[in-house]
């Protein structure tokens, strides 16, 4: 009893929640053995220091979960056996399944650090967002969104999906009917959840190379083999395909990182193949809806809706806070999907579904849109005649689409080499190498769409100073 004492406090926690697990604590490691009896209410709140209501409180909570037992006048007895514990090897590894291994192995990590300029591709871009239109979307549908009853769909609301179909027929060139889509929280789970229902060991996926990362490990995690196929300054080789393949992940409108558009010969030479294939492509609509120009290329779906699975997201052209996106595919995957769907995922809020659905309906998202491209290629145009300026005998080109520069290396440079002397300008910026294989060209990307034009102009200015000098050659100090 004496050398019972409150245990220090956790951030936010009440007096009585402290003796609770106080006197839990002295129990489990054996300070009040099973059998001892309690001092009376008020010498034993004295000795802790606290009110005698706080430790009836925690008395009660106690005895609800077995750790103690109100005898009436007799007063209160320890009735748990003291927890015995093994004592713990703090290295020892986690028993982790393969599917875990798989997928932490297939993780690229991207070094942190603070820049003065940060050129590194994913990060949001708040300003261009439409958060008025959005805001107004979520307080009309507010109300309707609370009152829902039943169970939802498992594709998501009918509302949604059927402004998803019309949008997707009118602006991507798709062939969607309503019973096609399924909203996502975006396309990475899209992409889980596919690898899920497709693939397992001793199938085969395709993947661009290079390419996502989050695509690639996805469908590596299932412990299916995934085949690199070579991307060139056309897109994507057919030629280089498998016989045989289950799944094939493509970003045709917008090759993500190079930012080639796939053309039609290659679209129709990719079709041709997942027929004899037995094939599903994965049509990844990555910055479709941020092409620069005035309308993106059409969708690959639109070509061949039975074999051709469409998956988009909004997070970065409406908000990342959204985590909206669509999946498109034949009805009878749909159906799948939306029965197995339960044991691994929610369908996304039903708020922000129906407050998607009249953004895309009221021609708001189409507005935002055609401003957000305006403000991208400005953005580009800044940056493109910087570089040209501080760097004029690199190959600067610009982007038809996205929200990145992919800028090639002139030899004898490497992105180690690139990406270090940049650093020691204050420069951060990304590498293809993680995006696939070894033996692709040697390439950095400049994420601009998120800095502002002075930024811009700062950036491209610290490059100049950081790479006007030649290369080191290779195994240099």
């Amino acid at each position: 009893m004496e050398a019972l004492c409150l245990l220090p406090a956790q951030p936010g926690e009440p007096r009585h929640a402290l003796v609770t697990r106080t006197l839990r604590a002295a129990v489990t490691r054996g300070a009040l053995p099973q059998g001892a009896r309690l001092p009376g209410h008020r010498r034993l709140a004295e000795h802790l220091g606290v009110s005698r209501n706080t430790l009836v409180d925690a008395l009660t909570q106690l005895e609800l979960e077995g750790y103690v037992r109100a005898q009436g006048r007799s007063g209160t007895v320890i009735s748990a056996p003291p927890l015995a514990l093994t004592a713990l090897n703090p290295g020892a590894p986690l028993p982790l399944s393969r599917w875990a291994q798989r997928a932490l192995s297939g993780q690229v990590q991207d070094a942190g650090g603070k820049y003065a300029v940060d050129f590194r591709v994913g990060q949001p871009v708040p300003e261009l967002y439409p958060e008025a239109a959005w805001t107004q979307a979520l307080a009309r549908r507010a109300a309707q969104a609370l009152q829902s009853g039943g169970p939802d769909d498992p594709l998501g609301p009918l509302e949604t999906r059927r402004a998803l179909a019309a949008y997707l027929n009118a602006e991507r060139g798709a062939q969607v009917t309503p019973d096609m889509v399924m909203l996502t929280s975006g396309t990475q789970s899209a992409l889980d959840a596919l690898a899920r229902v497709f693939l397992e060991p001793g199938r085969t996926a395709a993947v661009e190379d290079p390419t996502y990362p989050g695509a690639r490990a996805a469908l590596a995690a299932t412990g299916a083999r995934v085949l690199p196929v070579p991307v060139d300054a056309s897109g994507l080789r057919s030629d280089a395909l498998p016989d045989r393949a289950t799944l094939l992940y493509v970003t045709p409108g917008c090759h993500y990182p190079t930012g080639v558009t796939l053309q039609a010969a290659a679209r129709q030479d990719l079709i041709r193949w997942a027929r004899h294939a037995g094939a599903f492509v994965l049509e990844d609509d990555y910055a479709a809806d941020l092409y620069h120009a005035a309308r993106p290329p059409g969708v690959l779906q639109g070509l061949a809706p039975d074999r051709v699975l469409l998956l988009g997201s909004f997070s970065k052209s409406l908000a990342p806070v959204t985590r909206s996106g669509f999946l498109v595919g034949p009805p009878d995957v749909l159906r799948v999907l939306g029965a197995t769907r339960p044991l691994t995922d929610r369908v996304p809020g039903r708020l922000d579904a129906l407050a998607l659905a009249d953004v895309l309906a009221s021609g708001a998202y189409s507005r935002h849109l055609r401003r957000a491209r305006q403000v991208l290629a400005h953005r580009q145009e800044v940056l493109l005649r910087e570089l040209r300026r501080a760097l004029p005998s690199w190959p600067w080109a610009p982007a038809p689409g996205g929200l990145h520069l992919y800028v090639p290396l002139p030899a004898p440079w490497t992105e180690e080499d690139v990406q270090r002397r940049a650093a020691l300008h204050g420069v951060a910026l990304s590498t293809v190498g993680a995006l696939g294989p070894a033996g692709h060209p040697a390439a950095v990307l400049l994420g601009f769409a998120h800095l502002t034009p002075e930024a811009l102009r700062d950036g491209a200015a610290r490059l100049g100073q950081a790479l006007r000098g030649p290369a080191e050659p290779a195994g240099g100090c």
